[in-house]
């Protein structure tokens, strides 16, 4: 009985809904029928869908098209949530999904939108609060942990306010919950929450790792690096690729050094390897080359003798 996710970062909307439809390929239960989707723009406007069967394949339309992706200022938004479950949910579905452009999205599952203590419904307490200046962490803690007995978890994020999801004591003792908060090095973020889909322990973690990586990889790479055969592989303390002024690799220093003498069909240039110039941390590498090293030189990058590689700022 439902499933919520929510994600900050450089083309949340779109890795909100592939989230989603991974979940409907995937999953099997309370999933497919219907789906509230909101999302703040880089303007600060939010942008509403909704639709009651059919889950991905009908939330968004273009023209007689059905099953399409969102529009993009929708799938560029840097701020999106989505609740969805089974068909025909009572109307409005925006009380499932309550959204400020100033202060952020609350979603979730089981019924979010139920009254709490005081008689305001949760979701809106949790917005209220961060409304009040409150970040997503302590938004929830504070309507959740004062309503321990209420049959809902939920999903806040917003602008400034970070991220973050809870389980009210109720529904965290259920036996068929899926849970997942990812984070990425550039400040991306997405969670899940599910209950009555399967496999149920799993299944939020890769869908987690799906969306984190639809935003991450996104984003245009902050430079490129040229390698060419030839250059020296150098053992060293860490991964890094010492680059000249010029853009061209100088040499590769490498944390494996088995490879820096023989022949080896290897990842010389690992993933992630600090990029070097002058002594100035640029990034780190995006992607790795295929790489044959003989006698601590570069023969080969991925069958060819000179390879250009994307780096990435690294955020701390």
């Amino acid at each position: 009985m439902t499933i919520g996710i929510g994600a900050m970062g450089p083309n949340a909307g779109l890795a909100v809904f592939r989230t989603l439809q991974m979940a409907e390929r995937i999953g099997e239960g309370a999933i497919g029928g219907y789906a509230v989707f909101a999302a703040i723009d880089n303007e600060g406007k939010v942008h509403r869908a909704e639709t009651q069967r059919g889950g991905t394949t009908t939330l968004f339309t273009r023209g007689e098209k059905t099953g399409v992706s969102p529009p993009d200022v929708i799938a560029s938004a840097p701020f999106a949530a989505v609740m969805s479950s089974g068909p025909d949910r009572p109307a409005p579905l925006s009380q499932f999904l309550p959204a400020d452009g100033e202060v952020g999205l609350v979603t979730g599952h089981r019924l979010p939108n139920g009254a709490g203590l005081d008689g305001t419904r949760l979701n809106d307490a949790v917005l209220a609060a961060m409304a009040q200046g409150l970040t997503a962490s302590a938004a929830l803690r504070q309507v959740l942990d004062a309503n321990p007995q209420s049959d809902a978890g939920m999903i806040a994020l917003g602008p400034r306010r970070g991220i973050d999801l809870m389980n009210s004591a109720r529904v965290a003792q259920r036996p068929d919950l899926g849970t997942a908060l990812l984070a990425g090095p550039d400040g991306s973020a997405i969670a899940i929450l599910h209950n009555a889909i399967w496999p149920a322990t799993t299944l939020a973690p890769l869908l987690a790792e799906t969306g984190l990586e639809c935003m991450l990889r996104s984003q245009a790479p902050s430079g490129t690096v040229g390698i060419p055969a030839g250059i020296p592989v150098m053992a060293g303390d860490r991964d890094r690729l010492i680059v000249g002024r010029d853009g061209i690799a100088e040499r590769v220093e490498t944390t494996d050094a088995r490879i820096v003498t023989g022949r080896h069909n290897c990842a010389a240039i690992y993933i992630g390897a600090e990029v070097v110039c002058g002594g100035e941390l640029l990034g780190v590498t995006a992607e790795e080359p295929n790489v044959v090293v003989e006698d601590g030189r570069i023969v080969t990058l991925s069958g060819q003798d000179h390879f250009s590689i994307n780096y990435r700022t690294k955020t701390k």
